[in-house]
């Protein structure tokens, strides 16, 4: 009797855990097909691509962006054995191109990143025939992979929902609300100006290949997974759930920058003259009914909030990746503000929501105790505060620039502040025991 009770009721949990090994992934991959199937219906009843429809031009030599679909199968090639990963890589690189001799020999547009989406395909096919450890180990890897590549799919569709959502944007008021930071977007813009070409090239490569950059990080926190278990955390935890929250407030906060609604890419709505010119102060800021092509993707700034994350995650790396996220960060920063992109409030508002996210996911073994609770809270309500102030206390904000400033810098510095002592102060520190890193229960602070 003993001895059957106690092969059975492992072999009935062992059993429940396959099962729910099974249907997890399975209940996954359908929600993720009926969301892209809605925004697919959603896109095309619009008149614009849809993610399924850019999927299949990724495979019709026609990829949208190669950045992202390197970065894909990158992500997803960190879980198969290095042997797996060579053939993988110049597979992807020789399908490349061939594409790009084909796209050349029939006059089509050239472009990369079909190779890589083919590649993750056939690696995706042969990883469901291994077996075991390794075969889960390979898809949670080629997972995250095929996330990334799907949630920029995503994303340009919701650019365009945000478009439909937000026919009048604030600029106006974000604006104002930027005379309490000296209006860091007039600033940076005229600095790029003088200093010519080069800086601005360097600066537009650093921001528009943030997918890359965060790959690399990933990659060094995940390079042992194929032969030990995964990290408690890691960057593209935090990247696909920034990707998830942030984008919502391009909905509730439509706004398009200075370079759209100030400057020279506005259509002919912009009212002003960025960066040469400052905007003229106005107590009666009103929503601008704006174009049907621009997104409102400025509030908050999710590049801000993506190298932040990536800064952050870099810090537990060798000195070279420290290096590396700090330039990313502050190239990405002086890109965002120096091209017209966004206003320095955006700024603000996407660095906050950075700290907050990953305090909600960072070191999950110390549980949901007060010190998370309390940096969660205040990320949250700083947050809530900024996008409120910039909405119905901009003329305020404008007339008492040096007060309002302060409070907006304060508030960022105590969110920080904070963020450091609860996850990176020293252990043993003063500021560690207030911040909750204290070994307890046999937790081991990294």
């Amino acid at each position: 009797m003993l001895v059957d009770d106690k092969m059975n009721v492992p072999g009935s949990v062992l059993s429940g855990r396959e099962t729910r090994s099974r249907l997890v992934p399975a209940a996954g991959l359908g929600v993720a097909v009926l969301v892209l199937a809605i925004a697919q219906a959603w896109a095309s009843a619009h008149g614009v691509m849809g993610p399924l429809r850019s999927l299949v031009d990724d495979y019709f030599a026609n990829p949208q962006s190669a950045a992202v679909s390197w970065a894909g199968l990158g992500l997803a090639c960190i879980g198969v054995p290095a042997r797996t990963r060579a053939i993988a890589l110049v597979a992807a690189g020789v399908l490349d191109l061939l594409t790009l001799g084909l796209q050349v020999a029939c006059g089509w547009h050239v472009s990369i990143g079909t190779g890589p989406t083919l590649a993750l395909t056939a690696l995706t096919v042969v990883v469901l025939r291994w077996e075991g450890e390794r075969r889960r180990t390979a898809l949670q890897a080629i997972a995250f992979g095929v996330l990334l590549v799907m949630a920029s799919k995503l994303a340009d569709t919701w650019l365009m929902v945000s478009i439909v959502a937000g026919p009048r944007v604030l600029d106006q008021y974000v604006q104002l609300a930027d005379r309490a930071l000296g209006e860091p977007a007039w600033v940076v813009g005229r600095l790029l100006d003088t200093l010519g070409p080069i800086p601005s090239h360097v600066l537009h490569v650093v921001y528009i290949q943030l997918p890359v950059a965060a790959v690399v990080v990933a990659v060094w926190q995940l390079r042992h997974v194929s032969t030990s278990s995964w990290p408690r955390h890691h960057l593209v935890r935090t990247f696909l759930l920034l990707g998830v929250i942030g984008p919502l407030g391009y909905v509730l906060f439509p706004v398009v920058g200075p370079v759209f609604a100030y400057g020279p890419l506005g259509h002919g709505l912009e009212i002003g003259d960025w960066p040469q010119v400052w905007p003229a102060f106005t107590t009666d800021p009103q929503p601008m009914l704006f174009d049907s092509e621009t997104a409102r993707n400025c509030m908050p700034s999710m590049h801000t909030a993506w190298a932040t994350a990536l800064f952050i995650h870099s810090r537990r790396g060798p000195r070279w990746l420290r290096w590396a996220g700090t330039f990313w960060l502050v190239c990405t920063l002086l890109a965002t503000l120096g091209f017209g992109y966004h206003y320095g409030s955006d700024l603000v508002a996407g660095a906050v929501l950075c700290m907050t996210v990953e305090s909600a996911l960072r070191d999950p073994e110390r549980g949901w105790e007060h010190p998370r609770v309390r940096m969660v809270s205040l990320g949250a309500a700083v947050l809530a505060g900024l996008l409120l102030a910039y909405r119905f206390l901009a003329n305020t904000m404008a007339a008492y620039p040096v007060v309002a400033g302060a409070v907006v810098l304060g508030s960022l510095a105590a969110v920080t502040f904070l963020f450091y002592a609860t996850w990176f102060a020293r252990p043993g520190s003063r500021l560690a025991h207030w911040g909750g890193r204290t070994p307890i229960d046999g937790f081991a602070v990294d």
